[in-house]
């Protein structure tokens, strides 16, 4: 079952980041691009820590997914998607939960809640908050 929600999660996500750059000069414009939160121990380019990114928070939901056993018992299954932000200081900030019922709704949210401290966004050599949006699909497999 957790492969299947893995896969959904992988499928169903797709979280943007701009590209690492402190901005760049056009028709003598400075244009600055966001560089997105850090996973801690992620490094390298800007490919590579955006891959890093997705591979710990794919790992971090597996490890922490739990199917909330009431909705389990009673075959509750649902869509659940978390808005939330990384804030200057690098901890998550919920925005909003919908979809699902109030007992997914919290399982996804406490996942969310759980992401370590990251290296917070930047954009102009300041920290920034990054906004970012996570799905959850709760299926039992039961018919």
């Amino acid at each position: 079952m957790k492969k299947l929600l893995l896969l959904l999660f992988i499928v169903s996500t797709s979280l943007v980041y701009a590209q690492e750059n402190w901005g760049d000069l056009k028709k003598n414009k400075l244009t600055l691009k966001e560089i997105p939160p850090v996973w801690p121990g992620c490094s390298g380019s800007a490919l590579e820590k955006e891959r890093c990114f997705n591979q710990e928070l794919s790992k971090h939901i597996m490890s922490n997914f739990t199917y909330p056993t009431q909705e389990y018992n009673n075959n509750i299954q649902g869509r659940v998607v978390v808005s939330f932000k990384i804030n200057t200081k690098g901890f998550v900030e919920i925005k909003n939960v919908r979809g699902g019922n109030k007992g997914l709704q919290e399982a996804a949210k406490t996942i969310i809640l759980k992401i370590p401290k990251l290296t917070p966004g930047m954009m102009g050599g300041k920290p920034r908050e990054i906004s970012m949006s996570v799905p959850f699909n709760f299926k039992t497999n039961k018919k």
